[in-house]
């Protein structure tokens, strides 16, 4: 993963663009504004690792990410691929703080990280902030909870 010079928009009016931050307040988007990055990735560059600590989440900007599982006797199976304006990771806020799936780029792809450890701590100090943040996480985690329910059915319907 790449981190990309400041030359980029700023990060704050990156954030406004994107549906997921739509109607934050000013100074929570501010607040995570201030500790996050730009990353950038090229096809096939692992973003995140099973098993890894999860340290940030990710707002993805432009381009794809593949979330995968590995499947024993399988490899590596695709579970949902996401875009623009999606976010990726959640394991950074339920312990042990560990990735539950790999990310992988599909196509060159810009994403915004933000540091897990500043994160939780904005959302213990700042319950706007933290409410803000987990009211519009939770659609994104029921969707890919939904997503991969899907491939799971197709999964166990191709076994049989």
């Amino acid at each position: 993963m790449t981190q990309i010079p400041t030359s980029k928009p700023s990060i704050v009016d990156t954030l406004r663009k994107h549906q997921v931050f739509e109607g934050i307040s000013p100074d929570c988007l501010e607040a995570f504004a201030a500790t996050a990055h730009h990353v950038s990735l090229q096809p096939r560059e692992v973003l995140i690792q099973e098993g890894a600590p999860a340290e940030e989440f990710l707002l993805i900007d432009s381009g794809r990410i593949a979330i995968e599982i590995f499947v024993q006797g399988r490899g590596h199976v695709s579970i949902e691929t996401l875009g623009p304006g999606e976010l990726v990771g959640w394991s950074w806020l339920v312990e042990p703080h560990r990735w539950h799936f790999d990310a992988i780029a599909v196509t060159p792809s810009d994403l915004i990280a933000f540091p897990a450890a500043a994160a939780r701590e904005l959302l213990a100090s700042n319950h706007e902030c933290g409410y803000g943040l987990l009211s519009r996480f939770l659609p994104q985690i029921v969707q890919r909870l939904r997503a991969t329910r899907m491939q799971l059915l197709d999964f166990y319907t191709l076994e049989q």
